[in-house]
């Protein structure tokens, strides 16, 4: 049975007023909070040590804020942002999702990007969504409880959508002002309607202007493709090419956040314990409200107490002895929804790192499918024409060490 690491990074929202202070305790990081600062042309210090709360619920400035500190505390727990280092057999067993902009922090830890052009980047697009708020008054309301097909309804009534499916029964609807008092004043059956403080309708075409603005920067990026298996919020695929996650950095800020299908992803892929960085506590709950009764252990890094069981999860993951690792059966897994067409391998096949698998056919594109690493096919899972969701297994095989 192989360990899966799960690594969670919150997004807007998250951030509560003093959340930097209890953390400047720790060698090197007044400085990092100064750099990252400047690099976002923003005082993260000071705002993430007595800034209030209206001043860092500014789209501006929270966004950058909330990744570059969850950043630094990767950085702290040692060895997660950046590219990283691995060989086909080690590596492999630590999944990362994060939420809205915490996709830049995913991107960072999984080596898609540095830390330096995840944090410029999210400065663009923070005073980017701020601008386009700005353009029309909108906002979003949390919807607790009800039936989903009256709730749809009721959305298409007011001209509003479903901003954010979190999982664990949490869906955040986003658009104009006068639609959600409507949807407060009459809401579904058995539905709460909690209007949230924020500044407009992200995830919406109401953020259209800053996803133009993004389109016309990430050109000048060069990502690297993932190192470690990194999920999307648009359907909890993992994405397998650094092109394709700077364009879902770029479409997710006008599409609903699916962070229930990353959820689901995870827990087909078998996680065993998931972290969630500072500042921690929403996702950490969203897991374990999706995952009850699972025995996945979920740890929100609140503080610096908590910096050594996150260590010691870490170190579970990649502290094992290679003889002790190989032995494990090793699954491949769709990175995409639709109709599977295996590759003709058969079992027993000795195949090279990258060697195609087959291909996953949705409604819009196809995904190739090829071995991450040398092995033997030891089973196939699919047959030709399965139906496959993100993180289904489509086989298994047996990793080859060099003598």
């Amino acid at each position: 049975m192989r360990d899966v690491l799960a690594v969670l990074a919150p997004g807007q929202g998250a951030q509560k007023p003093g959340m930097l202070t209890d953390w400047l305790e720790l060698p090197g990081a007044e400085s990092f909070f100064r750099w990252a600062g400047a690099i976002a042309d923003a005082d993260l210090l000071s705002l993430g040590t007595t800034g209030d709360a209206e001043a860092i619920k500014d789209t501006a400035v929270t966004q950058p804020l909330v990744v570059a500190m969850s950043l630094f505390i990767a950085r702290e727990l040692g060895g997660l942002p950046g590219p990283v280092a691995h060989t086909p057999q080690g590596g492999r067993d630590v999944v990362i999702a994060g939420h809205s902009v915490g996709e830049l922090t995913a991107a960072a830890l999984a080596g898609v990007l540095s830390v330096e052009a995840a944090i410029a980047l999210t400065a663009v697009r923070g005073r980017a969504m701020a601008t386009a708020c700005a353009m029309t008054p909108t906002g979003m309301s949390a919807v607790l409880g009800g039936d989903p097909d009256e709730l749809a309804a009721a959305l298409e009534r007011h001209g509003l959508v479903a901003a954010n499916i979190n999982g664990g029964g949490q869906v955040v609807v986003a658009g104009s002002l006068d639609g959600l008092a409507a949807l407060k004043a009459e809401p579904p059956a058995k539905a709460r309607i909690v209007p949230l403080s924020v500044a407009g309708a992200f995830h919406t075409e109401y953020m259209a202007p800053a996803r133009t603005e993004l389109e016309g920067l990430v050109g000048g990026l060069r990502p690297a493709d993932p190192s470690r298996l990194l999920l999307s919020n648009a359907d909890g695929a993992a994405v397998t090419s650094g092109a394709a996650v700077l364009d879902r950095l770029v479409s997710q800020v006008t599409s609903p956040v699916r962070f229930d299908a990353c959820l689901a992803t995870m827990k087909e892929l078998g996680v065993t314990a998931a972290i969630e960085l500072p500042p921690a506590g929403a996702l950490a709950g969203l897991a374990k409200r999706e995952w009850k009764g699972s025995d996945v252990e979920i740890l929100a890094v609140t503080g610096p107490a908590d910096l050594d069981r996150a260590r010691d999860l870490i170190a579970t993951e990649r502290g094992r002895a290679e003889a002790e690792h190989l032995p494990d059966w090793r699954v491949v897994v769709s990175p995409a929804r639709g109709t599977v067409s295996p590759a003709d391998v058969s079992e027993g096949s000795r195949l090279p790192a990258g060697t195609p698998l087959g291909l996953i056919r949705g409604r819009r594109e196809e995904v190739k499918v090829s071995a991450g690493y040398d092995g033997v096919l030891a089973e196939w899972l699919v047959q030709d024409g399965d139906l496959v969701d993100a993180g289904d297994p489509i086989a298994r095989l047996y990793p080859e060490v060099a003598e």
